[in-house]
């Protein structure tokens, strides 16, 4: 793998394209994430925003184009090898174990981190134990960073939808990710739950360094956090730029944002 600077884009889209049944998903799209933003992708129902997310993840391999993480090419991979290489994704719906606590439901996250064997595991001895022990480490100091100390013994089923998704959140970043996929994390959340986790993709951006991809319906919080914008409509991309020159993008306003946009 070749040598990165901090200049160069942590991902690049080209030419991707993506089918189902003749349908298109994704007609020749192009772009690239620079290194350590939130880059948003925004888009009406069926634009082809979470299909992206899936091509990036491994759920879908596109028709053509090519996908290149970090100096890698993603298609090339599976999905549990693009987690490993630095790849982590919060989804729209709440994937956590309903029965697990908390805590054990961030140790999950960190599944693809540890080395120890079966028999060093079962016994918790040696190397086991002291990798055990940097694991909780990590995850408490996830569990400091989102704010939930209070809920850490709780089982996940017993936690509002809120806390549930700051949850999933948590997963996510306990996988030690340098590309983050954000699907719809806002969405389902009254206006306080909203704000908290706005300010928290703030924060991993400023504080862990972290490069996101946020795909998000709720406009204001796109337009309030997000570096850059990408817009897609029926698989297309119809413009990018900074948030203030997407609102103001006639394209976008005909498309999606409306009227109400600029006024």
């Amino acid at each position: 793998m070749a040598e990165l600077t901090a200049a160069e884009p942590i991902l690049r889209a080209d030419g991707l394209t993506l089918s189902f049944a003749g349908l298109v998903a994704l007609d020749d799209v192009s772009f690239a994430v620079p290194r350590g933003e939130i880059f948003a992708i925004i888009g009406p129902n069926g634009a082809g925003k979470t299909s992206f997310l899936n091509c990036v993840s491994g759920v879908y391999r596109p028709r053509s184009g090519r996908l290149d993480f970090q100096g890698t090419d993603l298609l090339r991979l599976r999905p549990h090898q693009i987690a490993a290489a630095g790849i982590a994704r919060m989804f729209q719906n709440v994937e956590l174990f309903p029965l697990l606590t908390v805590v054990d439901n961030l140790l999950l996250g960190r599944h693809h981190l540890m080395r120890a064997g079966l028999a060093s595991g079962a016994l918790w001895f040696g190397p086991a134990r002291s990798e055990e022990i940097r694991h909780r480490e990590a995850v408490e100091r996830i569990i400091d960073f989102l704010e939930i100390q209070s809920i850490r013994h709780q089982t996940v089923a017993t936690l509002s939808y809120g806390l549930q998704k700051r949850v999933e959140l948590g997963r996510a970043l306990a996988m030690e990710p340098a590309l983050l996929l954000l699907d719809e994390p806002a969405s389902g959340m009254n206006l306080e739950e909203t704000e908290d986790v706005a300010r928290f993709i703030l924060d991993i951006k400023e504080d862990l360094g972290i490069t996101q991809i946020l795909v998000e319906h709720d406009m204001g919080v796109v337009m309030d956090i997000a570096d850059r914008v990408l817009v897609l409509d029926f698989g297309r991309t119809i413009a990018e730029g900074a948030p203030e020159e997407i609102q103001r993008d006639p394209e976008v306003i005909r498309a999606y944002l409306g009227e109400e946009a600029i006024a």
